[in-house]
């Protein structure tokens, strides 16, 4: 019994990571002034200061980013050096 109650958690905590795969958050970062899109659930702690999402692809968070106040406009330079990273 003790088994198949660890081989269900086990199956139920791979399940949860596996569906945090290709989402996207829109994290606010009070040391840089910027908002920053992360591939990775923020924790809301230190200069993180919030975290919107998740969102299905980098476009949709692009576009959240571009609707929430607290965020400042991109440059076109700051978004050509975003295509590079994760």
């Amino acid at each position: 019994m003790k088994r198949l109650v660890f081989a269900v958690l086990l199956l139920l905590a791979s399940g949860t990571v596996s569906l945090a795969d290709g989402l996207f958050w829109v994290v606010g970062n009070r040391a840089t002034g910027k908002c920053n899109i992360v591939t990775s659930n923020p924790v809301i702690i230190g200069d993180i200061w919030f975290g919107d999402g998740p969102y299905k692809s980098r476009a949709d968070a692009k576009l959240a980013r571009s609707t929430i106040r607290a965020c400042p406009a991109v440059t076109p330079e700051e978004e050509k050096g975003e295509e590079g990273t994760n």
